[in-house]
C-alpha cells in the first residue's frame, strides 16, 4: 500500500488526496505537524530533503512534489484519467493547474507567510491583503478559463487534475477571508466536485490528523 506524507490543512497534500481518491486507490496516511516543524525532523528529511508535503512512498520510491506526484498517478493508474485524450485537452487542463500550483499557492503558502511577517515585518492587514492579491489575479483568470471550457467541472464534464487543484485553494481562500463571489464558474465546478464522495473524503476535516 501506498503512504501518503501530509498535513491535514496542506493544499497540496488535499490536492493528492483527492487524485488518489478519485482513481480508487488505497494508502496510508502519515502525517507531520507544519506547525510545530515536524517535516524537519531527520527521518522525514531522508525521505524528502525538502522538509515539506506531500511526500508519496510508492512501488517506484518516494515520490516528492505534488504536480510530479499527480502526472505519476496518471501514468501509472490512468482508469479514471485526470487527463483528456487529446494533447492541446490535456495542454490547456495542465495550465489551469498551473495558474494555481505556480501562481496562486506557492505565494500563500506557509513559509511565504511567515518571511512577510518575519522578515519584512508585515502587518496581518498587509498579509491578508498579499493573500488575496494573487488568489483574486489567479482565479479572474480560471474564472475566464472555466467559462470557456467548462462542462460542469473545470475542464468539460468530468473531473481532471485542474478540479484537484481547484477545490483546495477555494479551501485556502474561504480559510482566509477571500471575497470568491465574483468567479460563479468556478464556485460551479467546485460545488459539483465537492458532491463526489471520493473528493468529500479527501477534505481537510475528514483526515486523521485533523484539529
Amino acid at each position: 500500500m501506498m503512504r501518503l506524507h501530509g498535513y491535514w490543512r496542506s493544499g497540496t497534500a488535499y490536492r493528492t488526496r483527492i487524485a488518489l481518491n478519485l482513481k480508487g486507490l488505497a494508502y496510508e496516511q502519515v502525517p507531520h505537524d507544519l506547525r510545530t516543524g515536524e517535516q524537519r525532523a531527520a527521518d522525514y528529511l531522508a525521505l524528502q530533503p525538502q522538509g515539506l508535503v506531500p511526500a508519496l512512498e510508492s512501488e517506484d520510491g518516494v515520490l516528492m512534489q505534488s504536480p510530479a506526484i499527480l502526472e505519476w498517478l496518471e501514468e501509472r493508474y490512468p482508469d479514471p484519467p485526470l487527463l483528456p485524450p487529446e494533447p492541446g485537452a490535456r495542454a490547456t487542463v495542465r495550465a489551469m493547474a498551473a495558474v494555481i500550483g505556480c501562481d496562486i499557492h506557492p505565494l500563500n503558502n506557509l513559509r511565504v507567510l511567515k518571511a512577510l511577517r518575519g522578515d519584512l515585518s508585515a502587518t496581518q492587514a498587509q498579509v491578508d491583503g498579499w493573500i488575496a492579491h494573487w488568489i483574486g489575479e489567479g482565479f479572474a483568470a480560471l474564472e475566464t478559463m472555466i467559462a470557456r471550457h467548462g462542462g460542469g467541472f473545470a475542464y468539460r464534464d468530468t473531473p481532471t487534475l485542474a478540479d484537484c487543484y481547484l477545490v483546495p485553494q477555494l479551501y485556502s481562500a474561504d480559510r482566509f477571508g477571500v471575497d470568491v463571489t465574483p468567479y460563479s464558474h468556478l464556485l460551479a465546478a467546485a460545488e459539483r466536485l465537492r458532491a463526489i464522495p471520493a473528493v468529500a473524503a479527501a477534505h481537510p476535516d475528514m483526515q486523521p490528523d485533523a484539529g
